[in-house]
C-alpha cells in the first residue's frame, strides 16, 4: 500500500511520490534476497563462492528495479485511490455542495473505504487543511499532480482548472475525466489477466535453466567437471551466463504493458 511506504518529502513535509525509498526492513530483505542469488549464481555457474564477490556491485542495479517495480505498483494503487476520491466528490457536488465543500465530504467517506495512512486519506485530509487556509483548490491539485507524477492525475487536474475557470460543468466533466481513467486502468488489468498465462511461463522458463544446472552438479558432478576446471570451460560458464541474464530481461521487457 503506497501509504505503508516511505516517502521522500519536499517543502512542507508533502511526499513526492515519484520517489521510493525502502523502509530498512525491506531494504535488509532485498539485500538478503540479492545476496542469496549471489552466491547461488556463483556456485552453479564458476564452483567458487569468492567469484561472488564480483557481482557484488549488480546490488545496486537490483534495488534499483526493484524500487523501479514498487513505484510502479504503488502509482496503480494510487490511481485507483484517486479516482475513487474524485467520484465521491462529484456526488458531493452533485448534492449541492460547493467545490471546496465538496472535496471535504469526500474525506470521511475515504476514511470508510480506506485507512487513515492510505495515500487518497493522506492527501484529502492534507487538501482540507489548506483549504481553511484559503489556498486554492487549483493549486492543492496542480501541487498533488506535481508530486504524484501521474500523467492521469496531470491531465485530470489541467481538465479540472480549465471547467473551473470556464464555468463549466464540474460534475460532467469530473465523471467524464474519471471514467476515461478507470477505463484505461481496467483495459491495463484486462490485458494483464489474458496474459498472466504467458506472464506465468515466463517465471517459470526463466529458473528452467538454473534448475537442470544444479540438477546436474547434484546427480552427475562429474558430468560438469570439465565447466569448472579448464579455462575453455570457465570461459564458456561465463558466456552462458551472460546469455541467461539477457534472456531474462528481455522476457520481462516483452512481458511489460504500457497502455
Amino acid at each position: 500500500m503506497p501509504g505503508k511506504t516511505t516517502l521522500a518529502s519536499k517543502a512542507g513535509n508533502a511526499p513526492d511520490y515519484g520517489v521510493y525509498v525502502f523502509r530498512r526492513k525491506e531494504l535488509l530483505s532485498n539485500l538478503a534476497a540479492y545476496f542469496l542469488l549471489d552466491l547461488l549464481i556463483s556456485w552453479l555457474f564458476f564452483h567458487s563462492i569468492p567469484v561472488s564477490l564480483i557481482f557484488l556491485p549488480g546490488a545496486w542495479l537490483f534495488l534499483k528495479e526493484r524500487k523501479k517495480s514498487l513505484l510502479e505498483k504503488r502509482k496503480r494503487e494510487m490511481i485507483r485511490q484517486f479516482t475513487t476520491g474524485m467520484q465521491l466528490t462529484a456526488a458531493s457536488l452533485q448534492a449541492g455542495y460547493a467545490v471546496e465543500n465538496a472535496f471535504r465530504e469526500a474525506l470521511p467517506e475515504l476514511r470508510k473505504i480506506y485507512p487513515p495512512d492510505s495515500f487518497i486519506v493522506r492527501e484529502f485530509m492534507r487538501l482540507s487543511s489548506q483549504l481553511m487556509n484559503g489556498i486554492p483548490v487549483e493549486s492543492i491539485l496542480t501541487d498533488l499532480s506535481r508530486r504524484c507524477h501521474i500523467d492521469d492525475i496531470r491531465n485530470f487536474t489541467e481538465v479540472f482548472q480549465t471547467a473551473k475557470r470556464s464555468g463549466g460543468d464540474l460534475v460532467l466533466i469530473i465523471r467524464n475525466t474519471v471514467s476515461d481513467i478507470q477505463e484505461k486502468t481496467e483495459t491495463l488489468e484486462q490485458i494483464e489477466a489474458d496474459i498472466s498465462g504467458k506472464v506465468l511461463e515466463q517465471k517459470i522458463m526463466s529458473f528452467i535453466p538454473i534448475l537442470i544446472i544444479g540438477y546436474v552438479n547434484l546427480t552427475s558432478p562429474d558430468f560438469l567437471t570439465v565447466c569448472y576446471t579448464t579455462a575453455l570451460g570457465r570461459m564458456t560458464m561465463a558466456g552462458c551466463l551472460v546469455l541467461y541474464i539477457l534472456a531474462f530481461l528481455w522476457g520481462r521487457k516483452v512481458m511489460k504493458i504500457h497502455v
